[in-house]
């Protein structure tokens, strides 16, 4: 299997992982309009939904299948054979099918949720990706809980599936546990041990419990991984996914790990209101990239570093991402610089003394009310030219 060595796979889960979270639930339009949306922001896979688990999901993958015709469409299943037969039967109309099936990798796992032992858990997993290979040519194989997994048995797994078929091996860290250099080390190990990973691509997907979906995402990237399954704007089951948003700029902004992707950033603004506002779920207002402050500024320091020269502070342009324009906020930490700036935006053309009397009026306003509009700057200059 032949791929662009420098090519990054962005694996959406949005619709699958995403609509896990309590209360985020979407019907099956819905998720055909996001779904298309997706497809414009140039992700490479689309997972749709999670067949035998309800009339819903399954009908929902079959709508997905019809709607769009660039990306993958990924069906998720359990290793056994009931769950691939139904995702074959919803990914029926798909261009380009993908099952992704798989089974538990950590002890945690084999002997708390299956009961079981390595070996019938690693002969459990390698039927599972030949049952799917009778369906289709692309599948994905999941070690639940790699994160925990002990390494040599992860690459005894790994290597076993991509005998049976597997083209893509997911190397989730399903409980968001690991540390960085512990994720990277993990994708390391199994890039220089396992003799046929060449045959698959690595994916990486990562929880956010401890906060560290990207940065572990990142880790896995620049140690061979190759796909990275994320969400809008993170979220998913308990703390979220990673953030596709924050995978690709990084990606963008640190041009020296020499990855890209194929997605349209200037999408991701729109993308993440369109998302917010089908799953009713808000999102932070200092989540990075395209949370409501992520290109303010209302630090006086800040606000005169940054109208002197926005890469004082800023190291994204909100344009790259589709974010209207920077704003500068006005609270009693402003300074005259950002003061100066919104009158002038106001057509009011203070000479240096007049300003000085403006700014002392403006700080003993700013320091009762949490925000300054452009009514209160009018009513500023009125009463001072009065």
């Amino acid at each position: 299997m032949i791929h662009d060595p420098n090519k990054v796979y962005i694996f959406d889960t949005t619709l699958r992982d995403g609509e896990q979270v309590p209360g985020c639930q979407l019907d099956t339009n819905q998720k055909v309009e996001i779904a298309k949306s997706l497809e414009l922001l140039g992700v490479d896979v689309i997972e749709a939904g999670f067949p035998v688990s309800s009339p819903g999901d399954f009908n929902s993958v079959i709508e997905l299948s019809k709607a769009v015709s660039n990306p993958i469409i990924c069906a998720l299943t359990r290793a056994n054979k009931n769950d691939i037969d139904v995702a074959a039967d919803a990914l029926r109309y798909a261009k380009r099918p993908r099952i992704h099936t798989g089974i538990g990798s950590s002890d945690f796992h084999i002997k708390h949720k299956f009961n079981s032992t390595r070996e019938e858990i690693l002969e459990r997993a390698v039927e599972a990706v030949k049952y799917s290979k009778k369906f289709v040519e692309d599948v994905e194989f999941y070690a639940e809980d790699a994160g925990r997994a002990d390494i040599e048995f992860l690459a005894k797994m790994v290597e076993a599936v991509i005998a049976a078929g597997a083209t893509v091996v997911n190397i989730p860290d399903t409980n968001g546990y690991c540390l960085p250099d512990q994720y990277g080390s993990k994708i390391l190990y199994l890039k220089e041990n396992v003799k046929n990973i060449d045959k698959a691509i690595i994916s990486v997907h990562c929880h956010n419990d401890l906060g560290l979906a990207t940065a572990n995402s990142i880790a896995g990237l620049q140690n061979g991984a190759r796909q990275v399954e994320c969400t809008i704007n993170g979220i998913g089951e308990r703390a979220g996914n990673t953030s596709m948003e924050e995978v690709v700029m990084i990606l963008k902004t640190h041009k020296i790990l020499g990855l890209n992707t194929q997605i349209d950033a200037t999408r991701f603004y729109e993308m993440s209101h369109m998302v917010r506002n089908q799953m009713n779920m808000p999102v932070q207002p200092n989540k990075a990239i395209v949370g409501g402050n992520a290109f303010s500024h209302s630090s006086g320091i800040h606000q005169d570093g940054f109208l002197k020269n926005r890469e004082n502070y800023e190291i994204i342009k909100p344009e790259d991402v589709g974010f209207p324009d920077a704003t500068i906020v006005l609270t009693a930490r402003s300074g005259r610089h950002a003061l100066k700036h919104h009158l002038d935006r106001l057509g009011h053309k203070l000479e240096k003394e007049h300003l000085d009397i403006v700014y002392k009026q403006f700080l003993v306003l700013a320091d009762s009310k949490q925000g300054i509009n452009d009514t209160d700057l009018n009513q500023l200059v009125a009463l001072h030219l009065a």
